[in-house]
């Protein structure tokens, strides 16, 4: 079986349609991954295709988008081409979802794709998952289940009971995390934060967990609510996770 082209963004400068280290894979007939642009992609495929035809293996090329392409961008990248199996996978981010309703399938189905996030999604019962490629995690007591998260993970709680949501919340904070949000009203929050603190937990730990995440401005609607909390996860000082939902 022949080895795919790998085409590698490995410099940018000035406005371009993606990153440095953006990656995608030719073959003859089919490809996986995209460095977009439009005509950019288009001419970095029609060159893998010559390299594969012609036998190379390898190829670099500095490309200014706008006297070259004639693309608007204004800027330029620098591409390496090489023979190469597989894509660079960068290490992803854990992030535990708790919750198969509507907004947790929302929310997966919105980072899932996503290569920097690495999902275990966890619910009580089996049949509340849809057909997924996402880590499912069948657990009766979820709570008992965050101790083997990893202790750099983020926790997204969004159960369909408010018991199981405050027993995950007590296990997360009992527990080393990078950051956590919860789904709910401002008033589930309030009950919350006294109940945590019955707990034992300080109001600096409890701070520690979004209530509500999201954004607001973009409605209530499960897709909206993922919506916003992935543009915040994947924003420069991310992991922010601000939502107001009940």
């Amino acid at each position: 079986m022949t080895m795919p082209i790998r085409i590698t963004i490995t410099k940018t400068a000035g406005s371009v349609p993606r990153e440095a280290g953006t990656q995608m894979l030719v073959w003859d007939d089919r490809t996986e991954g995209t460095i977009g642009g439009g005509r950019l992609e288009w001419e970095a495929m029609a060159e893998a295709r010559r390299m594969l035809r012609d036998g190379r293996q390898q190829y670099t090329a500095q490309i200014p988008l706008g006297p070259t392409l004639g693309q608007c961008c204004g800027g330029s990248v620098s591409l390496q081409w090489e023979v190469a199996e597989t894509l660079d996978q960068p290490a992803a981010r854990p992030l535990w979802i708790y919750g198969a309703g509507h907004v947790g399938r929302a929310l997966v189905q919105v980072m899932h794709p996503l290569p920097d996030f690495e999902i275990t999604w966890v619910d009580t019962h089996a049949d509340r998952f849809p057909k997924t490629e996402a880590t499912t995690l069948v657990a009766a007591d979820p709570a008992r289940i965050v101790r083997h998260a990893p202790e750099n993970a983020d926790h997204l709680i969004l159960t369909y009971s408010h018991e199981i949501d405050l027993a995950l919340c007590h296990a997360v904070l009992s527990h080393d995390f990078h950051c956590a949000g919860l789904i709910g009203s401002a008033t589930k929050w309030a009950r919350f934060k006294a109940r945590l603190a019955a707990l034992g937990h300080a109001p600096a730990q409890i701070s520690r967990i979004a209530c509500p995440i999201g954004d607001p401005s973009l409605g209530k609607h499960p897709a909206a609510i993922a919506l916003g909390v992935a543009t915040a996860m994947i924003t420069p000082d991310g992991r922010k996770t601000k939502d107001r939902t009940a």
